[in-house]
């Protein structure tokens, strides 16, 4: 089996890539090529992975300047003819796109080229990419059954995360732990908005542990108001091991980019999701909405974060142990622990080498 997998940008998008491409290999002893930009974090991930990665060149149509859009729309059919040239020197079986820059070129050219595709979408809403192709493709691979609606032939397989997610065990008891993160560069305004709430959190949750990783940027003012209080915690510029920080947590705030819902579900842990408002489509506000429907997450909008009211709602959920239980039930049962296998089936699928 030959493949492509074409996206990136993003860890993101990028992650759950490299996740599927192993599974076909694993499975299928497939050969794979992924096809990127210049820009994206695929540059760094998918060689280290050990995977060959080809470059086009493309750039954003979505919440950008009219002129950045002017450059995307010069750029994009030769982006779609380097794309054709590079599967008609690989041959793939199938293509699979995973949402960024580089994902329509590949999947337009290979629609084109009467190439089986495979889309992935993480998110409720798709992105511009995969909307862009979805009338087209063969099958599409998505996290919400909402999302299917976008696609004519779609499946719900979720979103493929790090195995020691789902072996999080539950948090029973001792020290109440707060997680904070915001992704690998921290998130300035949550950041901003648990200092503030500092002096609240310790007269409403006394006895708190917090865990907050802030990204370089606001490290050190982060780390200066924890110690002015007295407070119990451990800040860290970036987290390396998020899923031991995940077994340790009682209650997690965070950004709700789909690879963080994803590991939310997988660990089983309630969540507070702050959506970062810039994100294409609003898709996090939506993407943390669905859990929040299903009892999961509790939404606060950043332009909401006040101080006091953060701290009320983290010491109202710490000291609720019946809600935070239902909460974890609630994230464990929309967890899809055989997403990067149940994506390989499909693209297997498509290409007409397995059995519907």
């Amino acid at each position: 089996m030959r493949a492509i997998l074409a996206g990136g940008g993003t860890g993101g998008h990028v992650i759950p890539a490299l996740a599927i491409a192993n599974e076909l290999k694993k499975s299928y002893a497939a050969e794979v090529l992924f096809i990127g930009t210049a820009r994206g974090i695929e540059n760094r991930l998918v060689p280290a992975a050990g995977y060959p990665l080809q470059l086009v060149r493309v750039g954003a149509l979505k919440n950008v300047s009219l002129m950045t859009r002017a450059k995307t729309a010069f750029d994009l059919p030769r982006a779609v003819w380097d794309a054709g040239r590079m599967l008609n020197e690989f041959a793939p079986d199938v293509v699979i796109g995973v949402g960024g820059y580089a994902s329509g070129p590949a999947m337009l050219a290979a629609v084109v080229k009467h190439i089986p595709t495979l889309a992935f979408e993480p998110n409720v809403v798709p992105g511009f990419a995969n909307r862009m192709v979805a009338k087209f493709v063969s099958g599409a691979a998505v996290h919400f059954e909402e999302t299917a609606k976008y696609f004519r032939r779609a499946e719900v397989t979720g979103v493929p995360v790090r195995q020691a997610f789902f072996e999080s065990p539950a948090k029973r008891g001792g020290t109440p732990t707060l997680l904070v993160f915001g992704g690998s560069q921290g998130a300035h305004a949550i950041n901003e908005a648990m200092i503030r709430c500092l002096p609240e959190l310790q007269r409403q949750a006394p006895g708190i542990h917090i865990i907050h990783q802030t990204g370089e940027r606001d490290y050190n003012d982060a780390l200066a108001a924890y110690k002015s209080l007295g407070e119990s915690a451990e800040v860290f510029k970036f987290i390396d091991d998020m899923p031991a920080a995940f077994a340790r947590a009682d209650l997690v705030v965070c950004r709700s980019g789909a690879s963080t819902v994803a590991e939310i579900t997988a660990a089983g842990k309630p969540a507070i999701f702050v959506p970062f408002p810039r994100a294409a489509d609003d898709h996090q506000r939506v993407n943390a909405e669905a859990l929040a429907r299903e009892g999961a997450a509790v939404v606060v909008e950043e332009m909401k974060l006040e101080g006091v009211w953060l701290a009320e709602t983290i010491a109202a959920l710490l000291g609720d142990a019946r809600r935070l239980d239902l909460m974890s039930e609630a994230a464990r049962s929309l967890a899809h622990p055989n997403a990067a296998r149940d994506i390989a089936v499909m693209a297997a699928r498509v290409a007409g080498l397995e059995e519907s």
